[in-house]
This record gives structure tokens, C-alpha cells and sequence, in this order.
């Protein structure tokens, strides 16, 4: 044999020893089935889990069923001609099917663990962690004596709903007392330090919860209780008086926001005068409390009622936070309405963003109904996101331009996501006319309910 014959079957054997063996794709096609199978099962246990321990024996199985699904190996497709990629009719290969499968599994494997932590708790050590959380709010913020005040006020509301969860009697110290100075907000000697005693006062509430030994399961109302009143805590010590506050307050007095009012010791004064200034309609003083307020539950209050009222008036504080890519800034103009062409091309800018800002983009153009809109908007039907599509197609409906139904209609038709065809049913529906009503009419009989209902509709619904 010559020493080229030798070396061409030493590199075939060699590539032979190094190829890679073959995949039974039917076998593999099986496993999955199985796969699908015993996640439905793994679902419907963690719906009947109703302890811990149960929560535990779940992830237990959760975990070992992700190592088997790790272990499922799929080999690449066949490389393929260019003439062959080309051809849109031809079907994946089996072994791009497979993959998507095996990745729409891991997906649903991935919702149900985030689902099984959701279940969990709440524990005796959230309550301790969310104490502290406060506690060190209190002492790390220079208070007012008027916040000194509300400080105590908070602590002995917080105390009566936690000492009649925990049978404890923990209580604030009798001679506690804002303290006074030459100037207002200095800190009188250690023993007259308001936020430093309460503090105290805070971890005897802690060493009380974990002295109550409470079990996860067994007392989940009472942890699920203290976390509620530990929140409507939180909620008053963000709202009590800082130092910084002082100012701001009286500017408020100047504008006259607290004249609604008979007195201002109701707690919070300026959530009572914010509700009353929304009954009243005054849009000057709710934009006064959310421009002057630095307070995230006051600005989450004021953007509330804006989004309630939808005041014309509120088009330029909302336009200047949408540009800075305020969501619920987004939502105010939505439901102001007004085809204002700044507001509009602000909107359109998030458009084609992520889907955190084009969800209330897509909102706000559809209830503002500007047909500039339309275009740009159908682009998004096409988008890899079946959510995006979804909130799309509403939003071509809400605009109810007769331009969008011929899209709509091919998504009603291929779409692979049954939510996002029923969004485009509703769309048609919403336009109203007698093309639209049509197109939606056909799918009496589809696979999917929420189409037929909208179909069924279509038929009952007079055209515009």
C-alpha cells in the first residue's frame, strides 16, 4: 500500500472516530411528548400544593426534570442550499422542530419555577426584614418636630395592629417627646431622640416576631397581616415631615393647597387636600402637589387622579415626562385625548421601542385616535413579540381607521398566537364597518373562543 493510500484511510478513520453519532430523531421526538406530558402533571401538582412541604416535593421534581431536559440533545439541521432557503412554503427541518419545542418547554418550565417561588411564603423573616427596612428610614433621615410627631403617630398605629397579631405588648416609651432647640429640627440629648428611641422600640416588635415562631403554613394569615400593616407603616413614615419638607410645605400653604381644608392634622394633610381638590376639579393644585411633593406616594396619587380627570391643562407636565420615558406619563395624555402634535410625535417615538414603553404608546395613540398613527403601528403586527402584536392590533382598532383592516385581517388568518388573533377580532370589531364586520363574521366555527365570540358579536353588531 502506498504511504498516500495510508494516510487517506488513517484521516478517514479518523474523521469516523470523531463524528458525531447519530440522533434518532423519532426517539427523540417521544421524549419530548413525554416531556409535555409530565409538565402538565408537574403543573396540576403544584396547583394541589397547599404546604411547604408540598412546594418542597415540587421543586424537587422541577429540578430533576430540568436536568433530563438538559440532557436532550438535538442535532443542527441539515445545511441547506441557498436556493432551498430561499423557498418560503418549504417546512422547517425536523430538527428546527424539534428544538422549538424543546424550547417552548423550557419556557413553560421556566413560568411554572417562577410560579412555584410566587406560591412560597410569606415568612416571619420578610416581616423582620421589612421592620428594619423602616427602622433604618427613620433613623437615617433628619426629621422635623412636626415629622417627630407623625413619627410616634406611626409607631403606636403600627404597634396596635401588631401587638393584636402576636399577643405581644410592646409599646413606645411614655415620656417620648419631639425634641426642641434654639433652631427647629435640632436634636435635643440621646434620651430625647425621637427616631433613636422609636428605633428601639422597632426591634422589641422584631425579637416579638421571632419569639412567635410563626410557621409558614400553619399561620400564613397572621405573617400575610403583619406584612400588610408593616406596608401601611412604611407608607406613613414616607409621608411624615422631613427636614427638607419644611419648605416645601409652606410654599403649599402660600398656593393655598391646604384652604380645602378645615385643619391640616388629618395624616396625610396633603393626600385628604389631594382628593378634594380632584372633586373640585382644581388641576392647578393637584400639578402644584406633583410638581412640589418629593414624595413617590404622593406623585402616585397625583398621576391617579390626573389619569381620572384627563385635564387639558396637564398636557405639558405630562409631555415633559414622557420624553423621559414616564409610562404613566404616557397613560395621562392617552386619556386626555388631544391630537397635539408634540404629544403625538413623542408617542410615535416609542413606537418601535421595547415593550415596557410601547404598551402605553400604543394606548395612548389608539385613544387619541390620530390616523398619523396607523402605519407605524401595523408595522409592529409583524413583530417577533406575540404581546407586541397583540396590543397593535387593539390599538388600530381604537383608532378605527378603515386602513388597518386589511392587515388585521391577515393576522386573524395566519397568526400563530390564538390571543393575538382574537386582539385583531376585537380591532374589526371596533372598527365597525360593514368590510370589517365581514372578515370578523367567517370565524364562527374558529379553534379558538375568544374569536368565535367575537365573530358571534360581529354578526349581532349593526355596521357604522
Amino acid at each position: 500500500m502506498s504511504e498516500d493510500g495510508a494516510n487517506g484511510d488513517d484521516e478517514t478513520a479518523a474523521e469516523e472516530e470523531h463524528e458525531e453519532p447519530s440522533v434518532d430523531l423519532e426517539a427523540t421526538e417521544n421524549r419530548l411528548e413525554a416531556f409535555e406530558s409530565d409538565l402538565e402533571t408537574l403543573e396540576t401538582d403544584l396547583e394541589a400544593a397547599e404546604t411547604e412541604d408540598d412546594l418542597d416535593v415540587v421543586e424537587a421534581d422541577l429540578e430533576s426534570f430540568r436536568t433530563d431536559l438538559e440532557a436532550v440533545e438535538i442535532p443542527d439541521p441539515p445545511e441547506t442550499d441557498d436556493e432551498d432557503e430561499d423557498d418560503e412554503d418549504d417546512e422547517p427541518a425536523v430538527e428546527e422542530q424539534l428544538q422549538d419545542r424543546h424550547d417552548e418547554i423550557e419556557g413553560d418550565l421556566s413560568d411554572l419555577e417562577d410560579d412555584l417561588e410566587d406560591q412560597r411564603g410569606p415568612y416571619a423573616e420578610d416581616v423582620v426584614g421589612e421592620i428594619d427596612g423602616v427602622g433604618s428610614t427613620i433613623t437615617g433621615t433628619r426629621w422635623t418636630v412636626e415629622g417627630d410627631e407623625e413619627l410616634i403617630d406611626a409607631v403606636d398605629a403600627f404597634l396596635a395592629d401588631a401587638n393584636d397579631l402576636l399577643g405581644s405588648d410592646v409599646s413606645t416609651a411614655g415620656d417620648l417627646e419631639p425634641a426642641s432647640g434654639a433652631e427647629l429640627g435640632e436634636k435635643g440629648d440621646e434620651e430625647g431622640n425621637v427616631p433613636e428611641r422609636l428605633s428601639e422600640t422597632l426591634e422589641e416588635v422584631t425579637a416579638a416576631v421571632e419569639a412567635a415562631d410563626l410557621d409558614p403554613d400553619d399561620d400564613a394569615e397572621t405573617i400575610a397581616a403583619l406584612l400588610e400593616a408593616t406596608d401601611d407603616f412604611e407608607s406613613a413614615v414616607d409621608d411624615a415631615t422631613e427636614w427638607t419638607d419644611l419648605e416645601v410645605r409652606e410654599q403649599l400653604r402660600r398656593e393655598g393647597f391646604y384652604d380645602v381644608l378645615d385643619h391640616v392634622k388629618d395624616f396625610p394633610p396633603e393626600w385628604h387636600a389631594l382628593k378634594v381638590h380632584e372633586k373640585r376639579g382644581n388641576v392647578d393644585q393637584i400639578l402644584l402637589a406633583y410638581e412640589s411633593l418629593d414624595s413617590d406616594f404622593m406623585e402616585e396619587h397625583c398621576l391617579e387622579a390626573l389619569e381620572r380627570m384627563g385635564p387639558e391643562e396637564a398636557i405639558d407636565p405630562m409631555l415633559q415626562q414622557a420624553n423621559r420615558r414616564n409610562q404613566d406619563a404616557m397613560c395621562i395624555l392617552g386619556k386626555i385625548g388631544v391630537a397635539d402634535d408634540d404629544v403625538v410625535d413623542t408617542l410615535l417615538d416609542y413606537v418601535d421601542s421595547n415593550p415596557d414603553l410601547q404598551k402605553p404608546a400604543f394606548r395612548a395613540l389608539g385613544e387619541i385616535g390620530t390616523e398619523e398613527a396607523v402605519q407605524p403601528i401595523a408595522n409592529q403586527l409583524a413583530e417577533d413579540n406575540p404581546d407586541v402584536r397583540s396590543w397593535a392590533a387593539r390599538a388600530l382598532g381604537l383608532i378605527g381607521d378603515t386602513r388597518a383592516i386589511d392587515p388585521l385581517a391577515d393576522v386573524l388568518e395566519d397568526d400563530e398566537e390564538d390571543r393575538v388573533r382574537a386582539s385583531a377580532a376585537w380591532a374589526l370589531n371596533r372598527i365597525g364597518t360593514e368590510a370589517a364586520l365581514e372578515v370578523v363574521a367567517e370565524y364562527a366555527d374558529d379553534r379558538a373562543y375568544l374569536v368565535q365570540a367575537e365573530a358571534e358579536r360581529a354578526n349581532l353588531e349593526p355596521a357604522a
